[in-house]
């Protein structure tokens, strides 16, 4: 590390991390042992480390001082810090859906060229997706539609627009990895709310809320990591705590689409400003960045203002292909033959833990959740037998340990396997119960 003002500390400490000179969950010096070296003063050390931490480089870790990120807001020749699988082992730790479940995408091509003046959120497709959406008691009756390059995207845009850095949101603990990074890398703080299978408690959103934060994000079914959807009676629960705060963004995830075995349950518009997102990425294929996103008539403008002075659009072509899917009967068939399968693979290994005397929730999804006492020993007892799961640390702000496990690479006769294994790993010894 090297410098003699705050930004070139910063910078060295980030080309580092860039280059992999620092892994992730490498501890940065304490702050004065770091002024002593450099012949700085803290407050200059303190100042590049507070620029990391807003730009998602760095994260504040308690005692244990300041570390890099588990996934860092830059990219280098290591931009990929999941742990390697290793040959021979099953990779159920990475969300993906099972590609042999994908519909296979119909020829888009020879339709006319777009250009520059004409290229935006296609007509068609935002009136095929009204529909879809209210068929889902969506209330988008009167809301505005747009388009987005996936969901990600759809929330930093929503954020951008309403929010600044240093801003408060509300987020699902344990949740999703992904909107950690991304509220990092804005200067976002999170705060955590708890969730049981009905989705989020509503006194833990409420002590979030109490707490200061201006928005918050809700996965409405298959929420990732532990499968909870939102039930009616808890939809109306959070309405009724929303509505006290007429200034709040309530963002709505609807991730899983037309994958999820149960229908929605929305909770807004119920607050100034609201949006909900479905995307087309797990039901149709992940390269398919195609992303509904429905909101206030303010939220939408802002977020298509944004886009013009940025990435402008969706692809047309991606947008045709979609719109195409949609049409197509038998491609409807294939993804409710897929929720069907991703049902009955998540059921059946949620079940045989069960039966192992292994707690497991994922009542919809692709994932199922398992506390564990040891998220290291369990993931390295998992990889020594030949299956990879995620550690729970990449979901968690401050509930218990847990690992999550991904069905979409799972054959149904791999799933017993699979639970025998997860209970040797996480149960104590002699206390893994017999399938039955």
């Amino acid at each position: 590390m090297t410098g003699d003002s705050a930004a070139s500390i910063s910078a060295s400490i980030e080309s580092g991390v860039l280059k992999g000179d620092y892994v992730w969950g490498a501890a940065l010096p304490p702050i004065r042992v770091l002024a002593d070296y450099l012949h700085v003063s803290p407050a200059t050390v303190s100042k590049a480390y507070q620029d990391l931490r807003q730009r998602g480089v760095v994260e504040a870790d308690g005692r244990r001082g300041t570390r890099v990120r588990p996934r860092p807001a830059v990219a280098g020749p290591r931009s990929d810090l999941r742990l390697p699988v290793p040959e021979g082992v099953r990779d159920l730790s990475a969300g993906e859906p099972d590609l042999r479940l994908l519909p296979p995408l119909g020829p888009v091509f020879q339709d006319p060229p777009q250009g520059y003046a004409s290229a935006a959120a296609m007509p068609e497709l935002i009136e095929a997706a009204r529909p879809r959406l209210l068929a889902d008691d969506i209330p988008v009756g009167d809301a505005h539609i747009t388009l987005t390059s996936g969901t990600l995207d759809a929330i930093e845009r929503l954020l951008t627009v309403h929010l600044r850095p240093g801003d408060a949101v509300a987020v699902e603990d344990p949740g999703w990895s992904n909107l950690l990074d991304l509220l990092a890398a804005m200067g976002l703080r999170p705060v955590p709310f708890t969730l049981d299978r009905e989705g989020p408690e509503p006194a833990s959103v409420a002590s979030a809320l109490h707490a200061g934060a201006r928005a918050a994000v809700v996965t409405v079914r298959a929420q990732n990591p532990t499968g909870a959807a939102v039930s009616a009676t808890r939809a109306e629960q959070l309405r009724s705590l929303f509505a006290a705060y007429p200034g709040f963004l309530v963002i709505e995830d609807d991730h899983a689409a037309e994958l999820a075995e149960v229908p929605p349950h929305c909770i807004g518009p119920v607050t100034g400003a609201w949006a909900f997102t479905r995307s087309a990425s797990k039901p149709f294929g992940p390269d398919l960045r195609v992303n509904v996103l429905a909101g206030d008539e303010t939220t939408i403008a802002r977020v298509v203002g944004r886009m013009r002075i940025g990435s402008g659009w969706v692809s047309t072509i991606l947008q045709r292909t979609l719109l195409r899917l949609w049409q197509d009967p038998e491609v409807t068939e294939l993804v409710a033959h897929a929720a069907g399968a991703y049902g009955r693979r998540r059921r059946l290994l949620r079940d045989e833990l069960r039966a192992r005397g292994v707690e497991a929730e994922g009542e919809t999804g692709i994932n199922v959740w398992v506390p564990v006492p040891d998220e290291t020993r369990a993931v390295g007892l998992l990889r020594d037998a030949g299956w990879a799961v995620a550690p729970g640390s990449l979901f968690r702000t401050s509930t218990p340990y847990g690992i999550r496990i991904s069905i979409g690479p799972l054959d149904e006769e791999e799933i017993p396997a699979v639970a025998d294994a997860v209970a040797a790993a996480v149960l104590p010894s002699g206390l893994t119960a017999p399938a039955r």
